[in-house]
């Protein structure tokens, strides 16, 4: 439930915009010569799409990315200052800029060659038992690779105030199950590539042309298995069908494996019960998977080690990697550097150490302060929706306003930083490195079972340049990486900010009202709060965007799905609505003509000059099939032609393609 893609820099990088110094609008990203009634993101982002051919090492660039890559530099700056190895440097320093320094160290990475994973590589070929394959599984849940299924901790669902194990399906290579099972020309090309690309790993490990081309089909086929088995991405939206609480003798009845020692070999603490996420999955795979013999599991486990550790590998294997994952399936044509794939792993891996020295350079507390006005103008604009609502009885509507209430914020930084003392961080060890801050992350999520869930605890890092909201803790998050310029600046256009950090907020605090985070309650327990007529209101009005984004064209005949983008196009359309109202609010008609522009203009195009990007065809097409996110396009212009404020604003009428002639409101 974020927003997908980076959207800030830091507080002291200047814009890169040919903005209008008066109303602050980017107006070299705009072609005026298009209508904008006609299409406004062209309109919008038109000169700025045409003069920002997409880079070699990019699927995907927008203004997102452009901020993004502002924001890496001050971050690059940070772990090169700190991997300079002195005995002054402080314990944060040296983990940071030693890991930073590992990652680096390609002569190394080089020399070291597959000795790093020589040792595990030799105990998967030589399992030969069920219990050697439950170790070897269990060895590499430990290292972070998630093969065959997924397990872990979340906030119990109908009880989120404790943390509960959990059991789901996992353990395949591809984007998603589809890949496996549609027989269309593109989805068979895709999976002959895969199984290449597979053999070629395995011939880069040592085996021969023939061994490698065995065991790719091998893995093939064992994917297929635990792809038929998958539950579709659709279905996984709701929530219902995600929560099945069962003992371990009920588990044990879906699949006669040994759980009680997988469980405590992974290190889980005791529990009587967890929530088994997709049963079918657990027990078709018990079933159908292979029984006789260790050897596709040899196959299917190598390959899952391989891949993992590809990019702490020498060269050869990161080329190999890049190759299928990045030039074939999303189009780049060439990888990031070095130094930002650096900057990304230590984010990933200490992103906590590096998010405390990111917030001494890039946010102070006159923009916490700020942001969180922007998010009481938010709060009263949504609720005066709320009770406005004509299609929403007086006890749900009482009810949503608690729930509303209710919203935690989190801005910034998270309550607390972990404390990452007991790991241990070596200069000439990258993928040591890696698999020991992995194994730290898994352990820690793991031994929150049984506990009480702090609800304080954010799934991105400081410097992440995103915002979330989190159903089972109802809040709304914004790391400081977001509460930047473009999307906000106190020097700037009211309109503006409203339009880019207020829509944000807006699209947040919405999804604590789709079809998802409406099933949740103020407490962020799953329960339903709604009126049964209320409820079959609502799902109407989904309906209706659900089927109109579903008519948008992705990239040539694959469609967008409604279905599987219905939240984010629920929280893109209500949250720019109420961060309108809010900023008219706050106006309280007082807003100024700039530029040839009023306010409400400025708002429009402060919105949609957020989601100015290119996409290669590639990128395109697995973003329709696996992103719950609407292609920006659409982002734009499917939430703009519901909306009679725009219409008004840029004097539209009935007829032409920004006015839709069956506008979608939910919220």
């Amino acid at each position: 439930m974020n927003l997908r893609f980076p959207l800030a820099l830091t507080a002291f990088a200047a814009l890169a915009f040919a903005a209008d110094p008066a109303s602050g609008v980017d107006t070299g990203a705009m072609n005026k010569s298009v209508n904008p009634c006609v299409d406004f993101y062209q309109y919008a982002c038109g000169n700025w799409i045409a003069s920002h051919p997409l880079p070699a090492d990019r699927s995907r660039y927008g203004r997102f990315t452009e901020l993004s890559e502002r924001n890496e530099k001050v971050l690059l700056d940070i772990l090169q200052g700190a991997a300079v190895a002195n005995a002054s440097r402080s314990p944060l320093d040296q983990k940071i800029g030693d890991m930073y320094a590992s990652c680096m160290d390609t002569a190394g990475i080089e020399k070291r060659g597959l000795k790093p994973i020589q040792d595990e590589l030799a105990r998967i070929d030589q399992m030969g038992s069920e219990a050697e394959v439950g170790a070897e599984l269990i060895r590499l849940h430990h290292m972070g690779i998630q093969v065959l299924f997924s397990f872990g901790s979340q906030p119990d669902a109908k009880d989120s105030n404790k943390t509960i194990a959990t059991l789901g399906q996992g353990g395949l290579s591809l984007p998603d199950r589809d890949y496996y099972l549609k027989t269309d020309p593109k989805s068979v090309e895709t999976r002959a590539r895969f199984a290449a690309h597979m053999k070629n790993m395995f011939q880069l490990a040592g085996d021969s042309a023939d061994t490698a081309a065995a065991k790719a089909a091998v893995v093939l086929d064992f994917e297929t298995i635990l792809a038929k088995a998958s539950i579709d991405r659709v279905a996984l939206r709701d929530p219902a069908k995600r929560y099945h609480i069962m003992t371990r003798a009920e588990l044990k009845g879906l699949s006669p494996w040994d759980w009680d020692a997988l469980f405590a070999g992974m290190g889980a603490p005791p529990f009587d019960t967890l929530n088994v996420a997709q049963p079918d999955f657990i027990q078709q795979i018990a079933i159908n998977l292979p029984q006789d013999s260790a050897d596709p599991w040899k196959a299917y486990f190598e390959y899952h080690l391989l891949r993992a550790s590809a990019p702490m590998l020498p060269k050869a294997f990161e080329d190999e990697d890049f190759d299928f994952w990045q030039r074939y399936l999303t189009g780049a044509k060439e990888p990031r550097p070095r130094t930002a794939r650096c900057v990304v792993a230590v984010d990933r891996s200490l992103g906590d150490l590096l998010g405390q020295k990111y917030i001494q350079v890039a946010f102070g507390a006159d923009a916490k302060a700020q942001i969180n006005q922007l998010v009481d103008a938010l709060e009263k604009a949504l609720g005066q929706d709320i009770q406005t609502l004509p299609w929403m009885s007086e006890t749900t509507k009482k009810a949503a306003l608690e729930k509303l209430k209710d919203i935690t914020r989190n801005v910034g930084t998270p309550a607390k930083w972990r404390d990452y003392s007991k790991v241990t961080i070596a200069r000439d060890d990258y993928l040591g490195n890696v698999v020991r801050t992995t194994g730290f992350l898994a352990d820690q999520r793991l031994q929150r079972i049984g506990q009480p869930t702090d609800k304080t605890e954010w799934s991105m890092t400081t410097p992440t340049v995103n915002a979330f909201y989190q159903p089972t803790s109802n809040s709304i998050n914004f790391p400081a990486g977001i509460l930047q310029p473009p999307f906000f600046d106190p020097r700037r256009d009211m309109a503006l900010n409203y339009g880019g950090a207020g829509a944000v907020i807006g699209h947040e605090m919405t999804h604590g009202f789709d079809d998802q985070g409406r099933k949740y309650d103020g407490d962020g327990n799953l329960r339903d709060w709604w009126t049964p007529q209320d409820g079959a209101e609502f799902e109407k009005r989904a309906a209706c965007v659900a089927n109109e984004y579903s008519g948008f064209t992705a990239v040539d005949d694959v469609k967008v799905n409604g279905r599987l983008t219905l939240g984010e196009n629920t929280a893109d359309n209500g949250g720019l609505r109420v961060a309108l109202m809010a900023l008219e609010d706050t106006l309280n008609g007082k807003g100024q003509t700039l530029d040839g522009f009023t306010p409400e203009q400025r708002f429009f195009l402060g919105f949609a000059q957020i989601w100015c990007e290119r996409n290669t065809p590639e990128a395109e097409r697995q973003q329709a099939l696996t992103n719950p996110h609407s292609p920006g396009r659409y982002r734009v212009d499917g939430t703009l032609q519901n909306m009679p404020e725009f219409q008004k604003a840029f004097a539209c009428h009935a007829g032409q393609p920004m006015v839709s002639e069956n506008a979608c409101r939910v919220w």
